[in-house]
């Protein structure tokens, strides 16, 4: 992790996070201070995370999560409408949508940056989260809260991306851009999908999923698709006292040049003749 990075939030979240448990929504300078760390994230000034070029880690901004749990102790119940919907909570819905298409039936709270060139099918944008130009969130997906989603991304109908708030410092998923998540794929727990790669429909990622490539069968770091790979939910047998059981692992089909894109009719064949779907 990068030992340069500051937050770009202000240092008055901390002081305030160390006494949260006495804030009200009755503080209003309390109040002020974190609602405008929030604008920040919302305004895409700030964010949750991002991969720092130099490491290749990702890091994470403290401040960012602390002024997100702090929100809910300063903001009180309110109820809004959008059309006959009615709804009662402390985080309101999202109002910037700046060259964002946003097709009925999509939610985005407060405090989730969409940039410009994202769509939204019907689907659920958490709180926190961050979402790159020219991704797609197609129908019935859910980008978790504090999810952190690169540019040109397709997360498929169904997809789930997991959130994070608590400890502060716990990494978000990170999809990286020109990532494909198949149909009703799964990405949670802090796990990682490095650029450029593909899920099938029905993977599964979580921060401790053992990864194998199934070409040589060596085992890669675990909770990451590598980048520029395709990938699907395999199983692996392990040894129980109560018997020989298939374990789920990630497993590596095919890797490609770095920067290489796949050929989506090939992609598609090989997914098929592994008994898998985009």
């Amino acid at each position: 992790m990068t030992t340069s990075f500051t937050s770009p939030l202000p240092k008055e979240i901390d002081e305030l996070w160390e006494r949260r448990s006495e804030l009200t929504p009755d503080d209003t300078a309390a109040r002020d201070t974190i609602i405008g760390a929030v604008d920040e994230l919302d305004a895409g000034k700030a964010r949750v995370a991002f991969v720092d070029a130099d490491t290749d880690q990702v890091v994470v901004d403290e401040r960012a999560k602390r002024s997100i749990l702090l929100s809910f102790r300063v903001l009180g119940m309110e109820e809004s409408q959008v059309g006959d919907f009615y709804h009662h909570d402390r985080i309101p819905l999202k109002k910037r949508f700046e060259g964002v298409r946003v097709v009925p039936g999509a939610i985005a709270r407060w405090g989730a940056h969409l940039a410009p060139g994202v769509v939204l099918m019907p689907s659920f944008t958490n709180f926190g989260a961050w979402v790159g130009s020219g991704t797609m969130v197609d129908t019935w997906a859910t980008v978790g809260s504090c999810a952190q989603v690169g540019e040109n991304v397709h997360l498929s109908g169904g997809v789930g991306v997991g959130g994070v708030l608590e400890p502060p410092q716990a990494s978000p998923v990170v999809i990286e851009d020109d990532a494909f998540l198949g149909s009703r794929s799964m990405v949670v727990e802090g796990a990682r999908v490095r650029r450029g790669a593909k899920l099938g429909a029905g993977t599964i990622l979580t921060s401790s999923t053992r990864v194998y490539d199934a070409e040589t069968g060596e085992e890669l770091p675990r909770g990451e698709a590598p980048a520029w790979s395709v990938c699907v939910t395999a199983n692996r047998v392990k040894s129980f006292p109560g018997g020989d059981f298939g374990m789920p692992v990630l497993l590596v089909l095919k890797r490609l040049e770095e920067g290489q894109e796949h050929d989506k009719l090939a992609l598609n064949d090989m997914l098929r003749e592994h008994g898998v779907n985009a």
